[in-house]
Protein backbone atom coordinates (compact mmCIF):
# COMPACT_ATOMS: atom_id res chain seq x y z
CA UNK A 1 0.00 0.00 0.00
CA UNK A 2 2.87 2.41 0.72
CA UNK A 3 5.23 1.04 -1.99
CA UNK A 4 5.50 1.00 -5.79
CA UNK A 5 7.64 -0.66 -8.18
CA UNK A 6 10.02 1.80 -10.03
CA UNK A 7 8.52 1.03 -13.39
CA UNK A 8 5.03 2.23 -12.48
CA UNK A 9 3.06 5.13 -14.10
CA UNK A 10 2.39 8.54 -12.72
CA UNK A 11 -1.65 7.33 -12.37
CA UNK A 12 -0.35 4.00 -10.51
CA UNK A 13 1.35 6.58 -7.77
CA UNK A 14 -1.98 8.14 -7.43
CA UNK A 15 -3.83 5.54 -7.04
CA UNK A 16 -1.80 3.86 -4.82
CA UNK A 17 -1.60 7.30 -2.57
CA UNK A 18 -5.53 7.32 -3.30
CA UNK A 19 -5.32 4.12 -1.28
CA UNK A 20 -3.16 4.94 1.46
CA UNK A 21 -4.41 8.39 2.42
CA UNK A 22 -0.94 8.89 3.39
CA UNK A 23 0.01 11.74 0.56
CA UNK A 24 2.86 9.49 -0.77
CA UNK A 25 4.52 6.32 -1.79
CA UNK A 26 7.94 4.91 -1.59
CA UNK A 27 9.55 3.53 -4.79
CA UNK A 28 11.72 0.19 -5.00
CA UNK A 29 13.43 -1.23 -7.52
CA UNK A 30 14.97 -5.16 -7.30
CA UNK A 31 14.00 -4.51 -3.07
CA UNK A 32 16.13 -1.76 -3.08
CA UNK A 33 14.48 1.92 -2.27
CA UNK A 34 15.23 4.12 -5.21
CA UNK A 35 13.55 6.81 -4.03
CA UNK A 36 9.88 8.94 -2.44
CA UNK A 37 6.97 10.59 -4.71
CA UNK A 38 4.14 12.37 -2.76
CA UNK A 39 1.03 14.20 -4.36
CA UNK A 40 2.37 17.65 -4.55
CA UNK A 41 5.32 16.17 -6.41
CA UNK A 42 2.39 14.45 -9.03
CA UNK A 43 0.22 17.46 -8.56
CA UNK A 44 3.27 19.95 -9.84
CA UNK A 45 4.33 17.50 -12.54
CA UNK A 46 1.18 17.69 -13.83
CA UNK A 47 0.84 21.43 -14.08
CA UNK A 48 3.78 21.53 -16.13
CA UNK A 49 2.88 19.25 -18.68
CA UNK A 50 3.54 15.70 -17.36
CA UNK A 51 0.90 12.81 -18.56
CA UNK A 52 -0.40 10.33 -15.52
CA UNK A 53 0.94 7.36 -18.62
CA UNK A 54 4.63 8.94 -18.09
CA UNK A 55 6.75 6.39 -15.79
CA UNK A 56 7.11 7.58 -11.80
CA UNK A 57 10.80 7.36 -12.06
CA UNK A 58 10.69 10.66 -14.42
CA UNK A 59 9.51 12.03 -11.04
CA UNK A 60 11.42 10.36 -8.37
CA UNK A 61 13.18 12.29 -5.28
CA UNK A 62 16.07 9.80 -4.98
CA UNK A 63 17.77 12.61 -2.68
CA UNK A 64 15.21 11.39 -0.06
CA UNK A 65 15.27 12.10 3.56
CA UNK A 66 15.26 8.43 5.65
CA UNK A 67 16.43 6.43 9.07
CA UNK A 68 18.43 3.03 9.61
CA UNK A 69 17.59 0.70 11.77
CA UNK A 70 20.36 2.66 13.75
CA UNK A 71 18.98 5.33 14.06
CA UNK A 72 18.14 7.02 17.20
CA UNK A 73 14.66 8.35 18.79
CA UNK A 74 16.59 11.95 19.08
CA UNK A 75 17.30 11.70 15.58
CA UNK A 76 13.59 11.12 14.64
CA UNK A 77 12.79 14.28 16.53
CA UNK A 78 15.00 16.19 14.90
CA UNK A 79 14.20 15.38 11.53
CA UNK A 80 10.46 15.83 12.25
CA UNK A 81 10.89 19.35 13.64
CA UNK A 82 11.50 19.98 9.81
CA UNK A 83 7.22 21.06 8.66
CA UNK A 84 9.17 19.55 5.14
CA UNK A 85 9.13 15.89 6.38
CA UNK A 86 5.62 14.53 7.20
CA UNK A 87 7.05 10.53 6.90
CA UNK A 88 10.34 8.66 7.48
CA UNK A 89 11.40 5.63 5.15
CA UNK A 90 12.99 3.07 7.53
CA UNK A 91 15.81 1.27 5.62
CA UNK A 92 17.94 -1.92 6.42
CA UNK A 93 21.41 -1.59 5.81
CA UNK A 94 21.27 -3.16 2.20
CA UNK A 95 18.91 -0.51 1.48
CA UNK A 96 15.77 -2.51 1.54
CA UNK A 97 12.25 -0.77 3.43
CA UNK A 98 12.20 -1.89 6.73
CA UNK A 99 9.81 0.42 8.23
CA UNK A 100 8.08 3.66 7.51
CA UNK A 101 7.23 5.91 10.25
CA UNK A 102 4.99 9.17 10.04
CA UNK A 103 4.97 12.49 11.61
CA UNK A 104 0.96 11.69 13.23
CA UNK A 105 2.48 8.14 13.65
CA UNK A 106 5.25 9.46 16.19
CA UNK A 107 2.88 12.11 17.97
CA UNK A 108 0.60 9.22 18.76
CA UNK A 109 3.50 6.86 20.03
CA UNK A 110 4.72 9.56 22.31
CA UNK A 111 1.04 10.28 23.97
CA UNK A 112 0.31 6.75 24.08
CA UNK A 113 3.35 6.22 25.84
CA UNK A 114 4.17 3.51 22.96
CA UNK A 115 7.97 1.79 23.40
CA UNK A 116 10.00 2.81 21.16
CA UNK A 117 10.93 0.19 18.77
CA UNK A 118 11.36 0.86 14.47
CA UNK A 119 10.34 -2.65 13.63
CA UNK A 120 6.86 -1.59 15.28
CA UNK A 121 3.66 -2.08 13.27
CA UNK A 122 2.83 1.95 13.01
CA UNK A 123 0.03 1.01 10.44
CA UNK A 124 -2.26 -0.36 13.51
CA UNK A 125 -1.82 3.67 15.38
CA UNK A 126 -5.42 5.12 15.51
CA UNK A 127 -4.46 8.64 14.19
CA UNK A 128 -8.51 9.67 16.22
CA UNK A 129 -5.46 10.04 19.23
CA UNK A 130 -4.59 13.35 17.56
CA UNK A 131 -6.72 14.11 14.87
CA UNK A 132 -9.86 15.50 16.04
CA UNK A 133 -12.79 17.53 15.15
CA UNK A 134 -14.24 21.03 16.57
CA UNK A 135 -17.62 20.21 18.30
CA UNK A 136 -19.84 23.63 18.61
CA UNK A 137 -22.08 24.15 21.07
CA UNK A 138 -25.11 26.57 22.24
CA UNK A 139 -22.18 27.94 24.70
CA UNK A 140 -19.41 27.63 22.35
CA UNK A 141 -17.25 24.34 21.23
CA UNK A 142 -14.31 21.98 22.46
CA UNK A 143 -11.95 19.92 20.47
CA UNK A 144 -10.07 16.72 21.49
CA UNK A 145 -6.55 17.34 21.54
CA UNK A 146 -5.65 13.54 23.12
CA UNK A 147 -7.53 10.14 23.06
CA UNK A 148 -6.69 6.81 24.84
CA UNK A 149 -8.00 4.12 26.56
CA UNK A 150 -7.09 5.56 30.18
CA UNK A 151 -7.64 9.60 29.20
CA UNK A 152 -8.66 12.15 27.02
CA UNK A 153 -8.15 16.01 27.04
CA UNK A 154 -10.21 18.84 25.64
CA UNK A 155 -9.85 22.69 25.43
CA UNK A 156 -12.95 24.40 26.23
CA UNK A 157 -14.10 27.15 25.29
CA UNK A 158 -16.61 29.33 26.71
CA UNK A 159 -18.64 32.45 24.88
CA UNK A 160 -18.89 35.28 26.97
CA UNK A 161 -22.31 35.15 29.04
CA UNK A 162 -22.82 31.57 28.56
CA UNK A 163 -22.42 27.96 30.66
CA UNK A 164 -22.37 25.23 30.40
CA UNK A 165 -25.24 22.33 31.75
CA UNK A 166 -25.45 21.00 35.76
CA UNK A 167 -23.96 17.73 35.02
CA UNK A 168 -22.08 14.96 36.21
CA UNK A 169 -20.49 12.03 34.65
CA UNK A 170 -20.17 8.15 36.23
CA UNK A 171 -17.92 6.78 34.58
CA UNK A 172 -14.77 9.72 34.51
CA UNK A 173 -13.43 12.40 36.71
CA UNK A 174 -12.23 15.74 35.18
CA UNK A 175 -9.43 17.78 36.13
CA UNK A 176 -9.56 21.64 34.73
CA UNK A 177 -7.06 23.92 34.69
CA UNK A 178 -8.59 27.75 33.70
CA UNK A 179 -6.33 28.98 30.70
CA UNK A 180 -8.09 32.54 30.05
CA UNK A 181 -10.52 34.20 31.77
CA UNK A 182 -12.95 34.48 34.67
CA UNK A 183 -15.65 32.53 35.08
CA UNK A 184 -17.84 30.78 38.42
CA UNK A 185 -17.90 27.47 38.97
CA UNK A 186 -20.29 25.07 40.81
CA UNK A 187 -19.16 21.28 42.03
CA UNK A 188 -21.05 19.81 44.58
CA UNK A 189 -22.80 21.83 46.61
CA UNK A 190 -20.34 24.63 46.59
CA UNK A 191 -19.25 27.71 43.80
CA UNK A 192 -16.57 29.32 43.69
CA UNK A 193 -15.00 32.08 41.20
CA UNK A 194 -11.98 30.99 38.83
CA UNK A 195 -9.42 32.52 36.37
CA UNK A 196 -6.61 32.02 34.85
CA UNK A 197 -4.55 29.07 36.69
CA UNK A 198 -7.58 28.61 38.98
CA UNK A 199 -7.28 24.13 39.22
CA UNK A 200 -10.75 22.50 39.84
CA UNK A 201 -11.12 19.01 40.67
CA UNK A 202 -14.41 17.01 39.32
CA UNK A 203 -15.08 13.35 40.71
CA UNK A 204 -16.84 10.65 39.23
CA UNK A 205 -20.64 11.89 40.26
CA UNK A 206 -20.17 14.77 41.32
CA UNK A 207 -22.61 17.69 39.84
CA UNK A 208 -20.68 20.64 38.59
CA UNK A 209 -20.96 23.45 35.91
CA UNK A 210 -19.41 26.12 34.50
CA UNK A 211 -20.42 29.55 33.75
CA UNK A 212 -18.38 32.84 31.86
CA UNK A 213 -19.71 35.62 33.97
CA UNK A 214 -17.62 38.69 31.41
CA UNK A 215 -19.45 40.06 28.81
CA UNK A 216 -16.65 40.95 26.14
CA UNK A 217 -14.12 38.09 26.98
CA UNK A 218 -13.61 34.25 26.59
CA UNK A 219 -13.37 31.34 29.08
CA UNK A 220 -10.73 28.81 28.21
CA UNK A 221 -10.58 25.55 29.80
CA UNK A 222 -8.05 22.61 29.96
CA UNK A 223 -10.05 19.95 30.63
CA UNK A 224 -8.05 16.25 31.32
CA UNK A 225 -10.23 13.17 31.75
CA UNK A 226 -9.47 10.32 33.27
CA UNK A 227 -11.69 7.17 33.67
CA UNK A 228 -12.65 3.99 31.92
CA UNK A 229 -15.22 5.92 28.88
CA UNK A 230 -15.02 8.80 27.94
CA UNK A 231 -18.28 9.18 25.20
CA UNK A 232 -20.98 12.34 24.99
CA UNK A 233 -23.49 9.97 26.70
CA UNK A 234 -21.81 9.64 29.84
CA UNK A 235 -23.33 13.14 30.12
CA UNK A 236 -26.35 13.59 33.00
CA UNK A 237 -27.60 16.88 32.86
CA UNK A 238 -29.81 18.34 35.53
CA UNK A 239 -30.00 21.97 34.64
CA UNK A 240 -29.57 23.36 30.89
CA UNK A 241 -30.20 26.59 29.69
CA UNK A 242 -30.24 25.31 26.44
CA UNK A 243 -33.41 23.20 26.74
CA UNK A 244 -30.81 19.59 26.59
CA UNK A 245 -32.16 18.25 29.95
Amino acid sequence: MYTLDFNSSILQALEQIEKNKKGFVIIHENMKVRGTITDGDIRRAIISGYSVDQPIKKLLLEDFTFISQESTFDTVIDLFKSSKINFLPILKQNGELLNILTKDQLHSILLEDIQWDLNYDFTTLDQKTINQEIYNRPWGYYKTVFLSDYSRVKIIKVNPGEELSLQEHKKREEHWVIVKGKGEITVGESMKSVDEGSYIFIPKGCKHRIKNNSHNSSLMISEVQLGSYFEEDDIIRYLDKYGRV
